[in-house]
């Protein structure tokens, strides 16, 4: 660029020194105008790229500091499920194991507080509509009490962190029953 520059310089002034007429030095102008004008497209171009760069680099960092817990999370879920677990098979009643699910339910707590600090939400859609982004179907069962594609039934809950899916929730779906056909004997 620098080379082509000190030629165009060296052509005027040539142009200058024979005698150039008005019409050569109109054109030669025209011509250094418009590669200042390429010159001035390339000089944004370079500075959109470098925002955009920027911009990018900046969304990176926020989705990495958003999503940093999610593989740790992800390790204490199961941890979650074992103390839930452990309180469904503890009877309340047994006076023995009473101390012992207070502490296990103060431990929950403290757990879910926690996770709800850092945005890791639980999906429990007992009762909810089916929606395969956030529910796995692990069975159908017919069912009249409730509208068919509904969730029955929660084997595991689902999580999300800072609204994206971590673990889906592991449900029981339900389906219409079945149109009861005559038996063989009362169409005989």
């Amino acid at each position: 660029m620098a080379d082509e520059q000190m030629l165009d310089e060296q052509n005027l002034n040539a142009d200058k020194s024979a005698g150039a007429t008005g019409d050569d030095l109109s054109a030669r102008v025209q011509v250094l105008e418009e590669q200042l004008a390429a010159a001035q497209d390339q000089s944004l171009r370079a500075a959109a790229d470098l925002q955009n760069i920027r911009r990018r680099a900046e969304q990176d960092i926020e989705k990495a500091h958003k999503f940093a817990l999610e593989k740790f999370a992800g390790d204490l879920l199961p941890v979650i499920d074992s103390l839930e677990r452990g309180l469904e098979l503890s009877s309340a009643e047994d006076e023995n194991i009473r101390p012992m699910r207070e502490g296990i339910e103060l431990t929950l707590k403290m757990f879910h507080d926690t996770l709800k600090r850092f945005n890791l939400e639980a999906i429990d859609p007992h009762g909810e509509p089916f929606n395969a982004e956030h529910h796995q179907a692990m069975a159908m069962q017919e069912s009249a009490e409730v509208e068919p594609n509904s969730v029955l039934k929660v084997f595991q809950k689902g999580y999300q962190l800072n609204g994206r899916l971590l673990r889906p929730a592991m449900v029981v779906v339900s389906k219409a029953p079945a149109p009861i056909s005559p038996s063989i004997n009362e169409q005989a």
